[in-house]
């Protein structure tokens, strides 16, 4: 593994275990806690996909006429992975994308979907971000989120946008909150048993495989550039950062949601 690599991993280690140990896992222990954690984390989910299309616009050819554009396993890492989030299965064999899934599992728990609806609604009509997120009213410290990832987007530095998806997006998520959503499934089936499955098939698609790819990808992108190197654990952590921010402001929710009830 190349030593900026092990650098990048070293430096953000304590960022990771901050989300790892985040104490927003040990309050979700009913369907309301999980339905504001849902309702925050979708806008994660959306702009997920945004980091990954501007790699394959970036990475890939997806101008005409095609020419084949950079390196081969880069295209094949970045293609196979939009193929899996963009179209996979739910658990009735129908075609779908994480995003529209993770909706599926937020309309069956209960969780309010309107915000992240009517936000696409108004992006889709021309509004500009902070129109849309006003209209939603999203959460604000999800707006800060994607305002950051579409930070690194607009940058146009493929190398950024590597090193955000690459360290800031990596699946965080620890045993004992898939313990929770098991337990919750065992007594609630008919609410979160397509969040089950999401969480289940999120990480069966992602996998060490993907992971890997996208380490030599990002060092690929930075090569011998030192500069590149610094840049990229910089967003690393600040990526890593505004997940921290967004599981805080989740928390906070449920915490006044459950003193309130």
């Amino acid at each position: 593994m190349h030593p900026n690599i092990i650098k990048i991993q070293k430096e953000i280690e304590p960022l990771r275990q901050e989300i790892i140990n985040h104490k927003i896992y040990s309050v979700i222990s009913e369907l309301e806690d999980l339905r504001i954690f849902m309702e925050h984390h979708i806008f994660a989910v959306w702009d997920f996909m945004s980091l990954l299309k501007a790699l394959q616009i970036n990475l890939t050819c997806t101008s005409l006429p095609w020419f084949p554009v950079g390196d081969p396993i880069t295209r094949q890492l970045i293609n196979e992975i939009v193929a899996g989030e963009e179209s996979d299965v739910d658990a009735n064999g129908e075609i779908k994308s994480h995003f529209e899934l993770y909706l599926d599992a937020m309309e069956q728990c209960g969780a309010n979907t309107k915000p992240i609806h009517i936000f696409l609604a108004e992006l889709k009509n021309g509004k500009s971000f902070n129109k849309a997120f006003e209209i939603s009213r999203a959460p604000a410290t999800a707006r800060d989120f994607v305002h950051a990832t579409f930070e690194t987007i607009n940058s146009g530095k493929t190398h950024l946008q590597a090193a955000s998806f690459t360290f800031g997006r990596e699946d965080l998520i620890p045993n004992m909150f898939f313990s929770m959503v098991n337990d919750l499934n065992s007594t609630q089936p008919d609410q979160v048993s397509i969040f089950k499955y999401y969480l289940e098939r999120h990480i069966e698609v992602d996998g060490d495989h993907h992971s890997h790819l996208a380490l030599s990808m990002t060092a690929q992108l930075c090569e011998k550039d030192e500069a590149f190197w610094m840049e990229a654990e910089e967003t690393a952590k600040w990526a890593l950062q505004k997940r921290i921010d967004l599981w805080d402001a989740a928390y906070a929710e449920i915490v006044k949601n459950k003193v309130a009830a």
